[in-house]
């Protein structure tokens, strides 16, 4: 099949977001994007920040459907298409703003970028010897190989029906989390629980409950290990889960998987990840600033078996603490914002063990505790069964990736 190769300065125009800096920046305060925000084909937007925008720079920095924003720095080249789920968005100079001339299919060029960053094509374009960045003079020579247009359609079609199935199962996804953490918060926020009305309240803690801290309710409490040299950067042996994969509550993103060593993983004594452990952001992100994210891994999902990096937490709970409220727990508005003020401020912000140690538990009767575990393991279970099945569309959607791109298979 013909195909045109053509630099993508030729094909699409793109430009840098805009500079941060609350004493220069004048105008209307807008949500944008950071690099934190963008992941592989979706957006965490769980915590969107504002900044001033002036009327003149609204064309410039702000999103339109079917643009690709694309990482700059951090894991560069990371895209994802853009949908338009929040209106008036405008981008962070971390991040490139794509948008395909009427030569491509948006969607086959936002493909294009998966199979090259799949492939570690974009690397040799990096510079930077500790954080990685992929530069504007550098992304136009980025070479995009394309059919004529029709052809572009049927492989996004194809491609894109994976992508769908995803996004459907992730939404359902959030309807279970959310509805695992209105019960956490009608029972041990509100302190609307089974019989509440019939039970005496004394400073906030009803009767037979009580308040710990969260050393007294945990058995584990570890960070994960360094490798000698750092994370190894091989296709094969044991996934090494870090910070870069827990991108929100429920919800996980691998494109940046980091293997290690068989042999390494077997030595391990501590940051072996089992089945239902609680994972928290330990440390990294922009400086002077902590988004602390909660995550769950069990049932399978997403490997079979996974090392824990030095700047990932895994938490296990002490009875009557299970892993579902522990998950709920930790996850909660008022704990996560507990963490983002605990951990702000620092060159290097991060939540400190001693901090986490020390965070309030709320906990409830034996009873109490039971029925609540029961009732959100069936959201928790079934959102780690969706997940399971998201990653087994994502490998056949790329299994399918090379073959399409390259033309071996003919659509």
């Amino acid at each position: 099949m013909r195909r045109t190769i053509k630099p993508l300065a030729e094909v699409a125009d793109f430009c840098l977001g805009k500079m941060l800096d609350g004493k220069k920046n004048r105008g209307e305060a807008l949500p944008y994007l950071a690099n934190i925000n963008v992941r592989w084909g979706e957006f965490d937007l769980d915590n969107i920040r504002e900044m001033r925008f002036e009327h003149d720079e609204m064309d410039r920095y702000g999103l339109k459907y079917g643009d690709i924003v694309m990482c700059e720095g951090g894991e560069p080249g990371r895209c994802a298409i853009w949908k338009e789920p929040v209106p008036g968005m405008m981008i962070q100079k971390a991040l490139h703003r794509i948008r395909p001339q009427d030569s491509l299919d948006y969607r086959f060029l936002f493909y294009s970028f998966l199979h090259k960053g799949r492939n570690g094509e974009f690397a040799p374009l990096f510079t930077g010897s500790t954080i990685k960045h992929l530069p504007r003079e550098k992304l136009a020579k980025v070479e995009i190989a394309y059919p004529r247009l029709e052809v572009q359609s049927r492989i996004a079609d194809i491609l894109s029906a994976y992508d769908d199935l995803i996004e459907n199962n992730r939404r359902r996804m959030a309807l279970l989390e959310d509805a695992a953490r209105q019960l956490y918060r009608e029972w041990f926020v509100r302190l609307r629980f089974p019989g509440y009305e019939h039970t005496r309240i004394t400073n906030g803690v009803p009767e037979g409950w009580e308040r710990r801290r969260l050393d007294q309710c945990i058995l584990v409490l570890e960070a994960g290990n360094r490798p000698k040299g750092g994370v190894y950067d091989i296709s094969e042996g044991v996934p090494s889960i870090g910070a870069e994969s827990i991108v929100g509550v429920g919800r996980f993103d691998f494109g940046a998987t980091k293997y290690v060593p068989e042999d390494y993983f077997s030595r391990l004594r501590k940051g072996v990840i089992r089945d239902r452990d609680v994972l928290v952001y330990k440390d990294g992100g922009r400086p002077g600033y902590f988004t602390p994210h909660v995550s769950m891994f069990g049932g399978g999902f997403p490997f079979d078996r996974m090392a824990l990096n030095s700047h990932v937490y895994r938490v296990r709970g002490a009875h009557p603490i299970s892993q579902e409220f522990l998950y709920c727990h930790l996850s909660s508005e008022s704990i996560l914002s507990w963490m983002n003020r605990a951990g702000s401020g620092a060159a290097i912000p991060g939540i400190a063990r001693k901090d986490l140690l020390r965070l309030p538990v709320l906990v409830a009767s034996n009873r109490i505790m039971e029925v609540f575990t029961e009732v959100a393991a069936t959201d928790i279970t079934q959102i780690l069964k969706l997940a399971l099945v998201n990653r087994k569309l994502q490998e056949a959607r790329d299994l399918l990736l090379p073959r399409l791109m390259s033309g071996e298979i003919v659509v």
